[in-house]
């Protein structure tokens, strides 16, 4: 089932053109015609082509398919992560969330703990958050730099810049390496995330969700849009470019999402290794005794 005037490129943000989140992505978008019935079957296909995908990717083991969800709290990242990558087989993906560093972590580079958990060659790692919280949550509340003990000389009015510059290098290595990176922020609006916090007070299933810190960070909500709008604006790169997803309506985000994904792994040519002529034969040595028992 195709999805009628959608266009991918419409979420794109695209390497050396600035912009503004509120004014250049609408967050209420929604897919026009999408009943419940054809969002259950457009995800269900779309799901079903990114899961025979990736068995090509684990049998060719060459790439490695990295993709990172960056959002604001209640955006809905955990039920987009798993509605999209629901027909995965477990043994060729990792999602990995990312929460507040651990005293090991900080004793390390701001990479180290992102990198331990890269994707091998034939699999799909998925960081619900990741090392971009270094240029978001630590840029709105910068005396958490105090933690990192970083040297005095790289404390400079270039700190920011220098480290967008860092991620950048580091993305283009990963792809020299065969490890695909996509970038996904789920774009919700102010009142949408009131509307879904406000469902987590009421809805006593929910409570757990809800933390007092999420209201805290609310309060910061246009300083989050001004740190990624900075982030992206940097960050959206040829070799790893930004996708702004709008997250307001979800049957639309979580369809948005699981076609970007099944786009960007379909460009990188994926088959299954060929067998050689000797292998050939033996395989089909193998079928006639099997057939003769």
């Amino acid at each position: 089932m195709k999805i009628k005037d959608v266009s991918l490129n419409e979420f794109l943000a695209k390497p050396g053109k600035k912009i503004k989140l509120q004014s250049d992505y609408d967050p209420k978008m929604q897919i026009k015609g999408l009943t419940p019935e054809i969002a259950e079957q457009a995800l269900r296909e779309s799901t079903d082509k990114i899961a025979k995908m990736q068995s090509k990717l684990y049998a060719q083991d060459v790439y490695g398919v990295l993709i990172l969800f960056q959002a604001l709290d209640a955006a809905g990242k955990d039920g987009t992560i798993a509605h999209v990558m629901s027909g995965i087989n477990p043994q060729g993906c990792e999602v990995t969330a990312f929460k507040s560093p651990s005293s090991e972590e900080l004793d390390h580079d701001y990479l180290w703990r992102c990198a331990k958990k890269l994707p091998e060659r034939g699999r799909i790692g998925i960081f619900n958050r990741s090392y971009y919280e270094e240029v978001l949550v630590v840029r709105v509340h910068p005396t958490m730099l105090k933690s990192q003990k970083l040297p005095k000389e790289v404390m400079t009015k270039t700190f920011w810049n220098d480290r967008f510059e860092q991620i950048n290098n580091f993305e283009k290595y990963l792809v020299d390496n065969g490890i695909e990176v996509i970038k996904i922020f789920l774009n919700v609006s102010k009142a949408e995330q009131k509307n879904r916090l406000l469902k987590r007070i009421d809805n006593p299933e929910k409570n757990w969700k809800f933390s007092a810190s999420d209201l805290k960070e609310r309060k910061f909500f246009d300083d989050y849009i001004k740190a990624y709008e900075d982030c992206i604006n940097n960050t959206s790169t040829k070799w790893a470019p930004w996708y702004i997803v709008p997250a307001d309506h979800k049957p639309s985000t979580r369809i948005i999402v699981s076609e970007i994904i099944g786009s960007r792994i379909k460009d990188l040519n994926l088959h299954y290794p060929k067998v050689s002529k000797e292998s050939r034969a033996a395989l089909l040595q193998a079928k006639g005794e099997l057939e003769t028992e």
